[in-house]
């Protein structure tokens, strides 16, 4: 089967997007979103990296339940290729859903989900299946709300994270605003270390412990995240390499398909 891989947005649902891929053999970089991520595993068997304990096998019928801004890449065995879906979120949405249905609102800090439950992917399945139909978007929202105010976090086995963002004392938050809001331009390291008032080393060791990344991979993944949003409102891929640092558009093509899994002009329609 050929590789192919899809999105769906609605307007109507600015809170959602979800993809499918199928036959995918694109390797991720670790990368972390500012949404919660649900994915679910089709075909194949995927190697989740991020775990305290190291990469976890995930198989065919599981659902991961990612909290947002979680370091983490799941990627297919060498030379193999999965199919999967995946449902990013809006965090306050889903809390916000919870909350409604009297549910847990959270995981406990530096946990991901991974449920082995046969009933919860089949219900992941289905609404994904209406996501991608041509059924309406209030429809398509009812069932949002049912499924996130039904899921199951309580019960299920859960991935302890190597990294956890609780973990970053002030001078690494500091740093990790600095790095949202100037995600554009390059900045040395003795800079950052100075604005957390940590040496270089020091500063290396804990954003790493807190985010799974070093600053400069911590940049690039906020990059993308802008180029994401920045693609679903119409920005062309040439412009927007340009605009968030890139040293080209090759330059920006790599990387966002390494953390994306796609390449831009094919995210962006």
């Amino acid at each position: 089967m050929t590789p192919s891989a899809q999105f769906w947005r609605d307007p109507n649902l600015p809170y959602v997007e979800s993809r499918r891929a199928c036959d995918s053999r694109a390797n991720y970089r670790a990368h972390s979103h500012p949404t919660v991520s649900i994915g679910a595993v089709d075909r194949g068997v995927s190697l989740f990296s991020g775990g305290a304990e190291g990469p976890t096998l995930i198989q065919a019928g599981s659902v991961v339940f990612v909290p947002a801004h979680c370091a983490h890449a799941c990627n297919p065995q060498p030379d193999t290729a999965w199919s999967y879906q995946m449902l990013h979120l809006e965090p306050r949405w889903v809390e916000g859903v919870r909350l409604e249905a009297q549910q847990q609102a959270a995981l406990a800090p530096g946990q991901v989900l991974l449920s082995h439950d046969g009933d919860l992917y089949q219900r992941f399945c289905r609404l994904n299946d209406l996501l991608f139909s041509t059924a309406s978007w209030q429809d398509k929202e009812a069932a949002l709300i049912e499924f996130i105010g039904d899921f199951p976090l309580q019960g299920q086995p859960v991935i302890a994270l190597a990294a956890d963002p609780g973990l970053a004392g002030a001078g690494v938050r500091r740093v990790m605003q600095f790095l949202q809001q100037e995600a554009q331009q390059a900045h040395p390291l003795q800079r950052l270390a100075t604005l957390a008032g940590l040496s270089s080393y020091q500063l290396i060791r804990a954003f790493r412990a807190a985010t799974g990344m070093t600053p400069h991979a911590y940049q690039l993944n906020q990059r993308i995240i802008q180029a994401r949003t920045s693609l679903q409102a119409g920005e062309a891929p040439a412009a927007l390499a340009q605009r968030l640092g890139f040293a080209d558009q090759a330059h920006f093509q790599r990387v966002f398909k390494a953390h994306v899994g796609v390449t831009p002009g094919l995210y962006k329609r």
